[in-house]
């Protein structure tokens, strides 16, 4: 019964916020994208099939590059790479920043002042010039893009998870665990963290959004794998060999610019959604509202 409320309830609330639909309709349409590459490609996106700086035409619906790759070959295959990158970073962030954030938020203490203090420390440092530093330190890479992106973006889900932990820690069937005798690890795993999950969800779209832009702009700044294309990749060789020049940009950087922008647009609607969906009281005007003054009674 309780499992069929909240389904009841996530269906309302979808039917209430049109633009939750929007942003699982674009996750949808660019999964199906990524996994169909291989069918929806015209061409092979590494082999050269045309003249260079090739305006847009029947054979070749985005043109081609200085080299002759068809474009939207490029950019079928780059969804691939991008969305690859997006989601596993954003997997390895969100696991550690929910064992730290569990883990702070339960134990209390000398543990989550360390932990916390540490979740300073990362959040504090200047967010660009790390991520340059870091990527230019450790070299191209999908492996050490992945765990860059990880690096600089697990502590915020860990801030908010373990402000969850908080609130779940006086719960009264929690307490009751405890009261039986149940230990740190089995109250941790077996109910703490099932709560949690959720939240866990949430952040992780939101994780994703942000790890598609990061490495968009590693890539585009000449920090990404040369070896797999992506939507970074097609933009930074595009201004790198000339398509402002030659006018070539209208279909060689415009499109996977628009790409990342509906990634991240997709991500952010639904892991904002789902952040209102499990915690409702951010759905009232956007945020808990202030108490009212005797005026306002």
């Amino acid at each position: 019964m309780e499992v069929g409320g909240r389904l009841r309830r996530a269906v309302r609330f979808f039917q209430e916020n049109p633009l939750s639909w929007v942003g699982l309709i674009l996750l949808i349409g660019l999964g199906g994208v990524a996994l169909l590459a291989p069918y929806l490609s015209p061409y092979d996106p590494k082999e050269v099939v045309g003249r260079p700086f090739q305006k847009p035409s029947p054979e070749h619906p985005l043109g081609t590059n200085d080299i002759g790759q068809d474009i939207l070959s490029e950019l079928l295959y780059g969804a691939r790479t991008s969305l690859l990158i997006g989601f596993t970073a954003a997997a390895i962030a969100i696991l550690l920043g929910t064992l730290v954030g569990v883990v702070a938020g339960y134990a209390g203490g000398w543990v989550d002042a360390a932990l916390m203090r540490l979740v300073d420390v990362v959040l504090v440092i200047p967010f660009l010039p790390l991520m340059i530093l870091l990527a230019a330190y450790l070299g191209p890479g999908l492996i050490n893009i992945i765990g860059v992106i990880a690096a600089l973006i697990w502590a915020r889900p860990a801030r908010v998870i373990r402000s969850q932990v908080l609130s779940l820690k006086h719960s009264a069937y929690i307490e009751a665990a405890e009261a039986l005798g149940a230990g740190f690890g089995r109250v941790l795993f077996r109910h703490v963290l099932p709560g949690v999950l959720p939240l866990a969800l949430a952040q992780f779209i939101l994780a994703a959004s942000s790890s598609i832009l990061i490495e968009s702009s590693l890539a585009f700044l000449g920090l990404g794998d040369p070896l797999r294309k992506s939507w970074g990749t097609i933009l930074y060789y595009a201004q790198a060999r000339g398509a402002f020049l030659t006018g070539a940009w209208l279909w060689w950087v415009l499109p996977p610019g628009l790409l990342i922008t509906l990634s991240v647009l997709g991500f952010a609607l639904t892991g904002y959604a789902l952040e209102r969906l499990i915690q409702p009281q951010l759905a009232r005007h956007g945020g808990p509202q202030p108490p009212r003054t005797r005026s306002q009674r």
